[in-house]
């Protein structure tokens, strides 16, 4: 496990706690903001809970708005957390009701992202705790590999399974990425809804990018 000091983990909360705001929506990879910050991308399943965990570590309720239908973000977003950073919420993948024409458009659209943004420093790939990394999620994994972009896993609904699952899921996810090139090598547990492990997620990515106060 990554250790964080006392001072870290107040120095993340406090940067955290600075106002966020949503950027902008990009359909198109032209119509990205200018690389002048660093960025922090998160990606995954529709329903894994982006939207919540990027809510969860600004201390906002509504600042990433989640919807009831899968895969209905089809944009990059981007929010802004004080000028100091950016966070950036990516496509989810794994949607049953769009067109493969529609899904290929907004794949494609994460990817050239990942491969030419100068200023993002990793990407966290969510996964549900209660389920472990699936089939679905190999194709993601080895686009990350592919675009050589530092990722990290981020377990997320831990407080939907017990102590001993957590550590038994955290512990084979690890060893499912062990010998992925551009894997971070520790997996991240969390919940939003319960405020587990977002402490020490706020340290890692402030850690990550270099953003100070």
């Amino acid at each position: 496990m990554t250790e964080y000091t006392d001072e870290e983990i107040e120095a993340a909360r406090v940067l955290f706690a600075r106002p966020a705001t949503f950027v902008m929506g990009a359909a198109k990879i032209e119509q990205l903001p200018e690389p002048d910050l660093p960025e922090i991308a998160f990606a995954g399943r529709s329903n894994v809970g982006k939207s919540s965990l990027i809510n969860g570590l600004v201390g906002m309720h509504k600042l990433a708005r989640a919807s009831n239908e899968p895969g209905r973000t089809r944009e990059v977003n981007f929010f802004d957390l004080d000028a100091k950073l950016r966070l950036v919420d990516l496509p989810g993948y794994g949607w049953a009701k769009a067109s493969k024409s529609t899904v290929r458009q907004f794949q494609n659209l994460g990817r050239d992202y990942l491969r030419g943004r100068v200023t993002l420093k990793r990407v966290y790939l969510l996964i549900d705790a209660r389920h472990g990394l699936k089939s679905v999620d190999t194709e993601a994994l080895d686009a990350l590999d592919l675009a050589a972009v530092s990722y990290q896993i981020v377990l997320t609904k831990a407080d939907k399974i017990k102590a001993h699952e957590r550590d038994t899921v955290q512990a084979a996810t690890l060893k499912a990425i062990s010998k992925r090139p551009a894997a971070f090598p520790a997996v991240a547990v969390t919940s939003a809804e319960k405020g587990l492990g977002l402490p020490e997620l706020r340290a890692e990515i402030m850690r990550t990018t270099g953003a100070e106060l």
